[in-house]
């Protein structure tokens, strides 16, 4: 009997975890703040999430093996690192040193708009009313951030611009990588980080960037090997099997558990617009979460290389002598099929919609 696809309940529950540990990365950043060097900071924290995921690799892989990838996916690997491992964090750090953990956690959501903006409209994945709608509450939402609280002043100034800058860097970043994404996620997401990390570090020297204390450098470190390291490889697991919009969407969990963090564990102040924000992305993101998309489908032949089980989308024989375990890995073709199952735009569902 053939097996039925499995692959996008794991899918969501990746693209969650990388929501979480990001989510969680943010506030704390922003304390780390207080003693160090914007530029620096987000140097140590890819740094820390390049070197921890290239040990991660050095441990399971016995040693250390480059993945067979195109020159297209090298270039598209270098621009995702680029604008989501050098100018994004960048931007980001400058940002939170100008603003409240709460504000830019919450305005962090617009990195899933951006990213979906930019998969439909300059990547030609589909979308449907649910998930637009969802978006159009999230932006809706950091309208909210932008109206004078009872202070006066608007929750979004100079520092929440940057942040918003950030997010369309990771928004470039995620549709970058979505190109690479059947690829080792450890080596993707560990590489960003050893490159990110070197090039920002060398900015703040060249800044003149003081060295902090060991502990700081420690601390940030794990901060990034968790929040930037261990979340970006499971976000490129989820964008394997979810595609990058709706990856976006499950990822923008992130900013609520970030700004519940910020409010609740470093008792920042609030004001309504931000609980109205909270309200307005609240429920756009619960629009993403509960979308169901299936309809009759017809896959083209394709030829690729990632890890997989023998669903319905992998009925292939081997040329090689296969020991019957499952995942593997190995180079499969797919010959053309037609069926129907709740499916996302995963590596086997990037097919036009009418």
């Amino acid at each position: 009997m053939m097996k039925l696809p499995v692959s996008w309940p794991s899918a969501v529950y990746a693209a969650l975890g990388a929501a979480a540990l990001f989510g969680l990365s943010t506030p704390v950043a922003k304390a780390l703040l207080r003693d160090g060097s914007p530029v620096l900071l987000a140097g140590l924290l890819y740094l820390g999430s390049g070197i921890g995921l290239g040990l991660v690799r050095l441990v399971r892989d016995r040693g250390w093996r480059v993945p067979a990838m195109s020159r297209a996916e090298w270039l598209w690997l270098l621009l995702a690192i680029g604008c989501g491992g050098v100018l994004g964090p960048l931007a980001l750090m400058l940002g939170l040193a100008r603003t409240s953990a709460s504000t830019a956690s919450l305005l962090l959501n617009l990195e899933a708009v951006l990213t979906a903006v930019l998969a439909w409209f300059v990547f030609h994945e589909n979308a449907n009313r649910r998930v637009i709608v969802g978006m159009v509450l999230i932006v809706l939402g950091a309208v909210a951030l932008a109206l004078p609280g009872s202070s006066g002043k608007a929750s979004v100034d100079g520092g929440g611009a940057l942040v918003v800058v950030a997010c369309l860097c990771w928004a470039l970043d995620n549709n970058f990588t979505r190109k690479v994404s059947a690829t080792d996620a450890l080596f993707v997401a560990g590489l960003k980080g050893l490159m990110a990390g070197a090039v920002n570090v060398g900015i703040a020297g060249w800044l003149g960037a003081g060295w902090p204390q060991a502990s700081f450098i420690g601390l940030a470190m794990i901060v990034g090997f968790l929040g930037y390291g261990v979340s970006l490889a499971l976000f490129v697991v989820a964008l394997r099997g979810l595609g990058t919009a709706r990856t976006g969407a499950y990822f923008s969990t992130a900013p609520f558990i970030g700004a519940a963090v910020a409010v609740l564990g470093f008792g920042e102040p609030t004001a309504w617009p931000f609980w109205a924000a909270a309200l307005f992305m609240a429920t756009g993101v619960w629009l993403h979460l509960t979308e169901h998309h299936q309809h009759l489908h017809t896959h083209e032949p394709m030829t690729h290389m990632h890890r997989h089980v023998h669903d319905a989308h992998h009925q292939h024989a081997h040329d090689f002598l296969w020991d019957g375990r499952e995942p593997h890995t190995h180079e499969h073709t797919h010959t053309p099929l037609t069926h129907t199952h709740p499916h996302y735009p995963d590596i086997h569902h990037r097919h036009r919609h009418r």
